[in-house]
């Protein structure tokens, strides 16, 4: 089987926490997945684009909900299967005109399933509590910037 390389090291919390917070922008205001985003192990960055600027509420509403998922201690798994099997309900659009014929596609319980070649914990467990530093809204782009505290994740227990 063969898979596109990875060129990046992401921190499995973090970019885990990622795919939660997508699922939960797409719950809440049917937007797609993050656009651009900047995961790191202190503080991270997620872009949507929205017709209108969430409230305050709604903003705290995201950080309820994505604790509320992590909370849950769900099971972060992945499965291989091939791209013409790919389910229409998965986004495919940010992947590289270069893929490969297998994709490997992460689910975050059944909260959340993507194509994703990245690093994650193997359960949300590992995650910690999900903070949000800052929003700013501009043009339709709605930035938010998140941290994690109380991470439990152990460093060298890679997964998935």
């Amino acid at each position: 089987m063969e898979l596109n390389a990875h060129n990046k090291n992401e921190y499995p919390p973090m970019h885990t926490a990622e795919h939660i917070l997508n699922q939960t922008m797409i719950r809440m205001f049917g937007c797609k997945r993050s656009k651009n985003s900047h995961i790191e192990r202190k503080k991270s960055k997620c872009d949507y684009f929205l017709s209108s600027e969430p409230t305050a509420e709604q903003i705290a509403k995201i950080e309820s909900e994505v604790n509320k998922v992590i909370a849950q201690n769900l099971t972060v798994s992945a499965d291989f299967i091939p791209r013409n099997e790919v389910p229409e309900t998965i986004d495919t659009s940010k992947l590289p005109a270069d893929v490969s014929q297998t994709l490997r596609l992460v689910y975050v319980g059944d909260y959340d399933i993507c194509a994703c070649i990245g690093v994650h914990v193997q359960n949300t467990n590992e995650i910690g509590t999900f903070k949000i530093l800052n929003c700013d809204f501009t043009e339709g782009r709605l930035r938010i910037r998140f941290k994690l505290e109380d991470c439990p994740f152990i460093e060298n227990v890679l997964a998935n």
